[in-house]
């Protein structure tokens, strides 16, 4: 399985003036937007940070699932939470030949945890040897920033000032993330099974 982010979040997306607000900096000098890229740079650190964290995308962007075989023929789980359409799905043979699914071929069942794609008679058509799939997928919480719940804003924010505030600190330990931001992001985590237990 390999998935790839195909549209990154936009940079006017960002939440720059709210975190510049939030860092406090001055305003209203001819060297105002001397940081922008290094803030920027910040929020996108912050925001794949919680991304990893809840296994949730915040931010709506389009990805590509690239699959040698359907895992489950009657139901394929997707990896990315939430799901919010699924524009295309390609089988493509041994030798590079493609076919298109017709959108009546199947259906998404979102989901908070697990969504699927799940065909609409009862199994997926086979995928030959050698062949493999491609889905291309929309997924995230929020088209724009003011569509975020407020507690998930928020820990974007603490934790990218968090990452400004130690720019320069080489002694934090790998996944550092403060305990304010923990807390806020909690219940978004995307609940996983195993072995029949719950993580």
């Amino acid at each position: 399985m390999m998935l790839t982010e195909q549209t990154p979040v936009p940079e006017a997306a960002l939440p720059l003036e709210p975190f510049k607000a939030h860092l406090r900096l001055g305003t209203g000098f001819g060297e105002d937007s001397l940081q922008d890229e290094v803030l920027i740079s910040f929020l996108r650190a912050a925001i794949a940070a919680i991304e990893a964290r809840t296994g949730k995308v915040l931010l709506s962007r389009q990805f590509v699932l690239n699959l040698h075989q359907w895992n489950d023929r009657s139901a394929q789980v997707l990896p990315l939470v939430p799901v919010t359409e699924v524009s295309a799905v390609v089988q493509v043979d041994a030798e590079g030949v493609e076919e298109i699914l017709a959108s009546s071929q199947y259906h998404l069942i979102q989901d908070s945890q697990h969504p699927k794609l799940c065909p609409t008679g009862s199994l997926f058509p086979l995928v030959g040897t050698g062949g493999a799939l491609r889905i291309t997928l929309t997924a995230g919480i929020a088209t724009d920033w003011g569509g975020l719940p407020a507690d998930l804003g928020q820990a974007v924010l603490m934790l990218a000032s968090h990452y400004y505030q130690y720019r320069d600190d080489t002694g934090l330990s790998g996944g550092c993330m403060p305990f304010g931001v923990t807390s806020l992001i909690e219940r978004y985590r995307v609940v996983r099974l195993s072995l029949g237990r719950m993580q």
